[in-house]
């Protein structure tokens, strides 16, 4: 063979190795030795207890699967923002994510149940009815679109706070401004309170309260206090308006590739991650109201049933006959 044909030959193995490679990710996962990994993305930061449960995901899944199966976890958003993930789901390019039930609306319209105020009772209901055949069945509701639920990831209760004038009842909403993600259904709630929703960035929010631009917020215990917003708001009100979960997303393409054997080990571990997740968020969560109250917040106990109450109207304008049918059965679980 000449020098020519040499140079031929070790271009077309080379070609050969780069295509089986790329083949490899766009599959949403690599071959390293004899483990299958499988590629996670999310946008969350290290130290936040949703990752620290994909770690013991990935941990255990190496162990019950003796070295078969592992995950490579990359946070952060280093592989994309919430939804760009969830697309790359649907390709097959990465394995699995995680993203809000909020994010997946237009993928799982479904889900827009979580979204509404007061649907659950209180953390037990709220988790019986995820736990249950409603939850598992919303888990579901993306196969369609190439999106397999895995779990949920405790996301918390949301919760009004404010700079000086503290929230025992929905009338003391009234005339306030009061920052809500950029949904409708946020704001409509807060209208239904009496209160005037002013949609801002949660990346401006500090310099908004601290600005008076807005009187208050809204979101989880946890937020609260990493974000220091306790620095500028000395009232926070435990009415728990709303519960919105995390979802844990693997690709259909990738799911389909896995064995019998390989699928009910990524399900084991990541029920077990579930698991890990919701104690570190209930430690978090009593940490964060211990740090807010060392920092001069008064924090409320409420009836929340006078909340209910106002948004009650709202709920029974809902048309989607799917979303009515889930309201309907959420409230029957005992």
């Amino acid at each position: 063979m000449g020098k020519g044909s040499s140079t031929i030959t070790a271009g077309l193995l080379v070609a050969v190795l780069v295509a089986t490679v790329g083949f490899s990710l766009f599959q949403g996962y690599q071959k390293k030795t004899d483990s299958r990994v499988l590629i996670l993305g999310h946008n969350l930061p290290t130290s936040h207890p949703v990752h620290k449960a994909m770690v013991s995901m990935k941990d255990r899944l190496e162990e019950i699967s003796d070295g078969a199966l592992t995950m490579q976890i990359h946070p952060g958003s280093v592989l994309g923002a919430e939804t760009e993930c969830i697309e790359q789901l649907q390709f097959g390019t990465l394995a699995m994510t995680k993203t809000s039930a909020a994010a997946i609306e237009n993928f799982m319209p479904s889900m827009a149940v979580f979204s509404l105020p007061y649907v659950f009772r209180d953390g037990e209901h709220y988790w019986d009815v995820l736990e249950g055949e409603v939850g598992k069945e919303l888990l579901e509701k993306g196969e369609t679109a190439g999106l397999r639920g895995m779990c949920y990831y405790d996301g918390g209760s949301r919760n009004f706070y404010s700079k000086d004038k503290p929230i025992r009842t929905p009338d003391d909403l009234k005339g306030m401004k009061i920052r809500v993600m950029n949904s409708q259904t946020a704001m409509e709630m807060v209208k239904s309170m009496g209160g005037a929703p002013t949609p801002i960035s949660f990346g401006e929010l500090y310099s908004a309260l601290a600005q008076g631009t807005v009187d208050g917020a809204e979101n989880n215990p946890p937020s609260f206090a990493s974000n220091k917003h306790f620095e500028v708001c000395k009232h926070f009100t435990l009415d728990g308006h709303s519960r919105v979960p995390d979802v844990l997303l693997i690709s259909g393409i990738v799911w389909d590739s896995l064995s019998p054997q390989e699928q009910e080990w990524v399900q084991q571990a990541a029920n077990e991650s579930s698991l890990f997740q919701r104690e570190l968020w209930e430690k978090e969560s009593i940490a964060a109201l211990e740090a807010a109250r060392e920092a001069g917040v008064t924090v409320y106990e409420v009836d929340t049933a006078l909340f209910a109450a106002k948004v009650k109207p709202m709920l029974e304008k809902i048309k989607n006959e799917e979303v009515k049918s889930l309201l309907n059965r959420i409230e029957q679980v005992k």
